[in-house]
């Protein structure tokens, strides 16, 4: 019935897609399998991609030539880049998307690509000959083969959803589980295998909301996108999101449940997540808070659905309803879907080499929420690197794997592999220590030449880089050359309530000023406006906030980048794959016995890992060096 595959990918979620797109487009056969083609790339949670470190994600999938910013850009319901009072390490892009058409959206887009095919099915094992993966095992009773396989299952490995003191097995509401793959890999094949936790709050009906009684939260005014490529025809019609909040009456029917709570009363084993806890987790945790903030935010646009962001609980439905209905503007509240808990089983991400293959099993591979993250960000950018290296390995081409200063997705594969997880694993821009380096405006200068060069990044994409880092250089070589004169800029500086010039003064010494843009320049030097206008107009907002951010931050820039080419000596030395650690009695045991776990494969892997110490890497430096 099916012929053999280059590919196989389990689960069309963020992870799945993502994997599925890059090896076809790269070249190689592939089968997507998934239990409901219908439910593609669903926002499980929160219908929103982005936010602090994950909008940085995003960015640099759409760098590599993955899609996922392409699809929220053509379906954005509001658009915000965040922490623009911060520097611009910190500015992160996030949109609420319309979650219908999302899912929609990406079916096209994998039904748009020639060598991908798509069945609906169950995986229930794998088959395995000499430690290498040739096929699967389907609930179907079907066995297809592959050179190589990529698990992206998310929750839906022995899902168990609780609310209350109901529990029943499922991979999300009305969904079903997925049983047999995580048995057949611990019992057969020696994996590791644990639980995690996360959860969801309830839908409301948007017709049964006092909004009048919310605070509106519009989108930025001149909303931009995510994709480097895809340039909005039309100005984008956004949806406003809103804020509520809980209170003290909230607070005290909430804990009327904690008795009930599976949470509390120790019915879930899995740990959940630090970063976004459950509601009654809040209360329990911050006792002394008197109130929490809700975001209250669409659905889509074909639905009156609202999620109410912030309330995420495991309680008994008639506690979550009746504590929501005590929050203003919730009064008649109408819920269509509930809130609950999800257990699920992922696997250790320390079993995984650096391209995401697994270290037990040949050719196959783990991405998303198998491997312990949260996030469709984090899922989507390690699916993409699943699906670029199992095509790469396939071709017997060199492995993709990008450094900690280059990528975000640099730093979340080596946090995983080197440091693993006791918790679900979210990014944050604190995690990243080249942040500076890794930011939202410089995705594609980072990433299009290396994605181009392996055959990934179309040739469009990449002569877009080169036109707009072209057009940068001459911008900021024309700003650090050219004077301004004190009658351009000084009116300008008394309204900025900064220091007048008595004489002419580079444009570059003048953008320093932390008081001054480079819009407040372009609208008062003649000369510079012609300069800027000069600029390709597809490319001229992102050339003008590159231009300024290298100005602004130049030596800080400077100085991430000589500390990254120090620490490279290093962190790039090479430790051959059977280097007997258990030899070298100079290091500590815990050393050893972690080495020769996580087998890491060079020097600055190996000092990233949980209890190897400073002296532990000079020996071992010293004895690679030798």
């Amino acid at each position: 019935m099916f012929k053999k595959f280059d590919v196989i990918v389990i689960g069309a979620g963020h992870a799945g897609c993502e994997a599925a797109c890059a090896a076809a487009n790269l070249g190689s056969s592939v089968l997507l399998i998934t239990q409901n083609l219908n439910a593609i790339a669903q926002l499980s949670c929160n219908p929103a991609m982005g936010g602090v470190a994950k909008g940085q994600i995003v960015k640099e999938i759409d760098a590599l030539g993955g899609y996922s910013a392409l699809i929220t850009d053509q379906n954005t319901l509001q658009f915000r880049m965040l922490n623009l009072s911060k520097g611009p390490a910190m500015w992160s892009p996030r949109a609420q998307v319309d979650n219908i058409m999302f899912s929609v959206t990406w079916h096209k887009v994998l039904d748009s690509i020639e060598n991908l095919s798509l069945w609906q099915d169950d995986v229930i094992g794998l088959n395995i000959k000499n430690s290498k993966v040739c096929g699967v095992k389907t609930n179907m009773g079907l066995e297809i083969e592959a050179r190589s396989v990529i698990l992206t299952n998310g929750t839906f490995l022995n899902g168990k959803i609780h609310i209350g003191e109901q529990n029943f097995g499922a991979g999300r509401i009305g969904e079903m589980n997925s049983k047999g793959l995580s048995e057949d890999l611990h019992n057969n094949y020696g994996f590791e295998v644990l639980t995690l936790k996360t959860g969801t709050p309830m839908r409301v009906d948007g017709r049964s909301i006092d909004f009048s009684k919310l605070e509106e939260q519009k989108g930025d005014e001149n909303p931009r996108q995510f994709s480097f490529i895809n340039l909005r025809k039309e100005p984008l019609i956004q949806r406003s999101c809103f804020l509520a909040y809980t209170s003290l009456d909230v607070h005290d029917i909430l804990r009327t449940g904690f008795d009930q709570s599976p949470m509390f009363q120790g019915r879930i084993q899995g740990v959940g997540p630090r970063y976004c806890p459950s509601i009654e987790d809040k209360i329990d945790r911050f006792a002394g808070k008197t109130q929490h903030q809700l975001f209250i935010e669409p659905e889509s646009n074909y639905t009156s659905l609202y999620y109410i962001n912030g309330f995420s609980s495991s309680l008994p439905l008639s506690v979550q309803y009746e504590a929501l209905r005590k929050i203003k503007g919730f009064e008649n509240a109408v819920i269509q879907k509930p809130g609950y808990a999800i257990e699920y089983d992922y696997f250790p991400p320390t079993q995984l080499k650096d391209t995401l293959e697994t270290k037990q099993i040949e050719n196959l591979y783990f991405a998303g929420q198998i491997n312990g993250t949260t996030g469709y960000e984090e899922a989507g950018s390690q699916g993409l690197m699943a699906g670029i290296n199992a095509h790469l390995k396939l071709n017997e081409k060199p492995a993709f794997v990008l450094k900690r200063s280059e990528s975000y997705i640099g730093v979340l594969i080596d946090d995983l592999i080197t440091k693993g997880v006791d918790e679900p694993y979210r990014m944050f821009t604190s995690r990243a220590e080249f942040r500076i380096l890794l930011r939202q405006d410089n995705a594609d200068q980072r990433l299009t030449p290396l994605s181009y060069a392996i055959g990934l990044a179309s040739k469009e994409r990449m002569e877009r880089v080169e036109r707009k880092t072209k057009s940068c250089d001459e911008l900021i070589t024309f700003i650090e050359n050219k004077n301004a004169n004190p009658d351009e800029v000084n009116e300008l500086f008394d309204e900025k309530e900064t220091p007048k010039i008595n004489q002419k003064t580079k444009i570059g010494q003048l953008l320093l000023r932390p008081q001054i843009t480079l819009t407040d320049l372009t609208d008062n030097i003649p000369y510079l406006k012609e300069q800027i206008d000069g600029i390709e107009e597809s490319i001229k907002e992102e050339t003008i906030e590159s231009a300024e951010i290298k100005i602004k931050y130049k030596s800080y820039i400077v100085k991430e980048q000589e500390i990254s080419e120090k620490l490279s000596k290093y962190e790039n030395l090479i430790i051959k794959d059977d280097f007997n650690y258990q030899a070298l009695n100079s290091l500590s045991f815990e050393a050893r016995e972690k080495l020769s776990k996580i087998r890491p494969k060079t020097i600055g892997q190996a000092s990233r890992i949980s209890g190897v110490s400073p002296s532990d890497i000079s020996i071992l430096i010293i004895y690679i060096s030798r």
